[in-house]
């Protein structure tokens, strides 16, 4: 399914502003289908583990520390060309940047609490889908 799956969080901050299901009608309604989703919370390991990439920035600890603050609903999302589709529908990761109507555009407070994570790449859709869910949690 490479190309049509991309994966997603929703972040603390949008679950504390009570919008999760704002966001998931939005995603319903951009015709994207949930294929798994749970709502958890990640231990600072777990955020660590999952945002290791950005292990060198400077932001790192604020955002192991800000994506363990709270529960987060993680999820796979299947449509064609989803992690295009999905990025846009989110728009920019500075919400003051984002194309007005977007997810961060309507929930996000600043760039580092942006409401929502989407893949950037078909393969890291695969990779974070993987972090998050085992093939017998996906329908």
């Amino acid at each position: 399914m490479t190309g049509n799956v991309t994966f997603t969080m929703i972040k603390p901050d949008a679950v504390r502003g009570g919008h999760i299901g704002a966001i998931l009608k939005m995603i319903n309604d951009a015709g994207f289908k949930i294929r798994a989703m749970k709502y958890t919370q990640l231990s600072p390991e777990k955020a660590g583990e999952f945002y290791e990439v950005h292990k060198e920035r400077p932001f790192y600890g604020e955002l192991v520390s800000f994506m363990s603050s709270g529960p987060i609903v993680a999820a796979i999302l299947e449509k064609e060309n989803a992690v295009v589709d999905f990025r846009t529908l989110i728009g920019a990761t500075n919400p003051a940047e984002a194309e007005p109507g977007t997810i961060r555009s309507l929930y996000a407070t600043n760039v580092g609490e942006n409401a929502v994570h989407g893949s950037d790449s078909d393969e890291n859709a695969q990779i974070e889908g993987n972090f998050h869910f085992a093939q017998t949690e996906r329908f």
